[in-house]
């Protein structure tokens, strides 16, 4: 079985060495190969994660990317699911970069091997046997609020619209019907939506998320907005929705450079 661990980072300087700290002998044997995709990060995060990776041997494979352009944290994901698919990885674990989440809360998935049953396996923030730290009680409430909303109009549980750990099986994502969707950080929502009009077997897992000294790239109102009118509109158009082109700027091929050691994808 091939694992992926995808890293995307956007200018989390600070952060992104913690989470690479992360990585031990303990969790490391359950991936083949780490990829970091830096998208276009203006705080000097590339150069950070360099330094680290020269002087710190893994017992895996480990490469960083540039994205060719902003694509956004949807397009950075349509990056490493391009690469998985195209290297005949079985599954791609997605860990954030900015050391909101743990590697540690999806080993006991790995483990049990609970993955093999499922398509997908989405951490969340708000189910039983979750934790969270730092996050104010206002994004609680509106996020299980919105979380309510989308079981309604999915007619599935859903207990978490997109943490920052997630795994995929690189079987479903082969028809890349990702390819058109935002690149926003709406990109997990959208997931969710294709995973319900697909049929994809997804399992939610508990997770512990933090929030320290991370900035985030949300506006709350804005994006609140949108969640609530991209489900309204699948609801009434399903497939017809899902299948259409939903970006702003349409981006023919997601390409990015490996910076560390370098080459070309």
């Amino acid at each position: 079985m091939k694992n992926l661990l995808f890293i995307p980072m956007y200018n989390c300087k600070k952060q992104i060495v913690r989470v690479l700290d992360q990585i031990d002998d303990n969790n490391v044997k359950y991936f083949t190969e780490i990829i970091i995709v830096n998208n276009r990060s203006t705080d000097n995060g590339e150069e950070v994660v360099k330094k680290y990776l020269k002087k710190r041997n893994f017992s895996i494979p480990v490469k960083l990317f540039r994205n060719d352009s902003n694509y956004g944290l949807g397009g950075s994901h349509k990056v490493a699911f391009n690469y998985a698919i195209s290297n005949s990885f079985d599954y791609v674990t997605v860990l954030h970069g900015d050391d909101q989440g743990s590697i540690n809360n999806i080993i006991p998935v790995l483990e049990s091997k609970e993955y093999l049953k499922h398509d997908c396996m989405l951490g969340s923030r708000f189910m039983k046997g979750s934790k969270l730290q730092g996050y104010s009680k206002f994004r609680t409430f509106g996020n299980r609020v919105y979380n309510v909303i989308f079981s309604i109009g999915l007619l599935k549980k859903i207990s978490d619209l997109g943490s920052g750990l997630n795994m995929y099986s690189t079987k479903m994502l082969k028809s890349k019907f990702y390819l058109k969707f935002p690149d926003k950080l709406t990109f997990n929502c959208y997931m969710l939506l294709a995973a319900n009009y697909y049929k994809h077997d997804i399992k939610f897992f508990p997770i512990v998320w933090r929030e320290d000294d991370q900035v985030s790239n949300v506006k709350m109102f804005s994006q609140a907005m949108t969640t609530l009118g991209l489900v309204f509109k699948y609801i009434f158009r399903r497939g017809k929705y899902i299948k259409s082109e939903l970006r702003d700027n349409i981006v023919e091929e997601y390409t990015a450079k490996e910076v560390y050691p370098e080459e070309e994808v």
